[in-house]
């Protein structure tokens, strides 16, 4: 049962969707399902229910971002910095309550939860700095007959789209640069970690978002709702953060209106530790890069790649590092790793070590899904000597599972990590500044962790190539998604 800090936090976040700057507390009349249960996976309870909301909603939410965008975008950009800057102080203030509503809707540590918060809380301050940073430029034509004036302008009103596992910072990450650069906005959370994006919105009405500028529709009928709006021809961007099979569904639907798009999509991330790497940082880093948010992450390393020499004590250090985790809900103390998402997702986890061992994978750690309490808990999972033809080595596992891999030459690894159709991160260890220079220029992947197990920093351009994704979030050049370019011809 949940204790009355937990009910509390709960009952504190709108219940609707906002559209224009309102609340409506039910969806419009149509031919599904009018609210949806948002459940707690620790306990596969209930937490309450949601509007579900469909086509006429969608419109509605799409009039609204359409009919703000002109005014929006005339607000002068430190008056939208402010705004960005009001929020992230707010979000910070709260941090407690907030990191406690992630873990009741999500499953992920307390912790881990307020890491977020902080880290969702950044975007913020960052792009609150970057929207007065907007320019332009001013140049003679090389003839001497002219002079080019080219200005930056926002494309319009996006739709946003984000997944479940990092359920403010993923908001964050694609509100900050939109309110930067003046463009309105629809999202849409997960269905299943929708609270947090409600209360997120709830602070940025409190910071002095205008009405029409935000518009958040909770659905468990996505297809209702986004294809609609993206054949519309008002909404001109989407930004996406989900799956592969999703992302090439949602550009197909944009092809039509050839809307921008910014995809962040499935990763296989590979990580080789050298055999000159310090086992000590290659141990602590891989259970980072592994174990962060419960292994329920894109950035995830889904392939340990071990020099041979070193194969046996890594596997047996890792199992040692990652036993030691404990497992329970959320907001018990001491819990490092709590539940996955759903029934779906623990079972997926469980199929694919069933099919490693099968093939002939040896379970060092774990291996077998937890039965003895309410909730989707898999324990954490090492596995040694994997073979090729297991399917969690070209499969994303999204849970706590590390299968680890033996080569021989720096060749052979770098073919293993490359052999995949995503490319989105990549991990190394080594201590040879002239083999992580090779490693890193040759690595098929947006961005790489050299002996570091985290990525992820609002400073820095965050995103894949290959099947992995489109376009940059974050960093400096995470407005330009947001922005088009007018060049003006003078005759002067």
């Amino acid at each position: 049962m949940t204790d009355h800090n937990e009910t509390d936090v709960v009952e504190r976040v709108p219940k609707g969707l906002l559209i224009g700057g309102s609340w409506r507390p039910q969806a419009a009349p149509g031919d599904g399902p009018r609210e949806f249960q948002v459940e707690d996976p620790s306990l596969a309870e209930p937490l309450c229910s949601l509007p579900d909301a469909g086509t006429p909603d969608a419109l509605d939410a799409l009039d609204a971002a359409h009919a703000a965008q002109p005014g929006w975008a005339a607000v002068a950009p430190r008056e939208r910095a402010d705004i960005l800057y009001r929020a992230y102080q707010e979000l910070m203030r709260r941090q407690d309550d907030l990191a406690l509503l992630m873990t009741l809707e999500m499953g992920k540590p307390v912790a881990e939860s307020r890491g977020e918060i902080a880290y969702a809380a950044e975007f913020f301050r960052w792009f609150c700095e970057e929207a007065v940073r907007i320019d332009g430029g001013w140049q003679t034509s090389p003839d001497g007959n002219g002079r080019i004036w080219t200005m930056r302008q926002p494309v319009g009103p996006a739709l946003l789209i984000t997944p479940w596992n990092f359920p403010m910072a993923m908001g964050t990450r694609k509100i900050g640069p939109a309110i930067a650069a003046g463009c309105t906005m629809i999202i849409k959370p997960a269905h299943q970690t929708p609270l947090s994006m409600l209360a997120l919105a709830g602070i940025l009405q409190d910071a002095g978002l205008p009405a029409g500028v935000l518009n958040v529709l909770t659905t468990t009928r996505p297809g209702e709702v986004c294809e609609p709006l993206l054949r519309d021809g008002r909404i001109r961007k989407l930004s996406f953060t989900g799956s592969t099979k999703v992302g090439k569904l949602l550009l197909a639907q944009c092809a039509d209106q050839v809307l921008r798009t910014s995809m962040e999509l499935g990763g296989n991330a590979p990580l080789v530790v050298c055999e000159d790497a310090d086992l000590d940082k290659a141990v602590a880093g891989a259970a980072a890069a592994k174990m962060r948010n419960i292994g329920e992450a894109c950035t995830a390393a889904n392939r340990m790649y071990v020099h041979a020499s070193l194969a046996g004590e890594f596997t047996a250090r890792l199992a040692v590092r990652l036993g030691a985790m404990q497992v329970g809900r959320g907001t018990e103390p001491d819990v490092v790793v709590g539940p996955l998402i759903d029934a779906a997702g623990r079972d997926k986890v469980a199929r694919l070590v069933e099919d490693a061992v099968a093939e002939g994978a040896k379970p060092v750690l774990g291996g077998a899904p937890i039965e003895d309490r309410p909730g989707y808990f898999y324990p954490p999972t090492v596995l040694a000597d994997v073979p090729a033809t297991a399917r969690l080595l070209r499969e994303e596992i999204f849970g706590p599972v590390a299968p680890v891999v033996p080569f021989e030459t720096d060749e052979e690894a770098l073919a293993l990590a490359n052999d995949t159709e995503h490319g989105l991160v990549s991990y190394v260890f080594t201590e040879n500044l002239r083999r992580a220079l090779w490693f890193t220029e040759r690595l098929e992947s947006g961005m790489v962790g050299l002996n570091k197990g985290v990525v992820s920093t609002p400073a820095a351009p965050f995103g894949g190539i290959k099947q992995s994704g489109l376009g940059r979030e974050g960093g400096r050049v995470g407005i330009e998604e947001f922005l088009e370019t007018k060049y003006v011809a003078l005759d002067a």
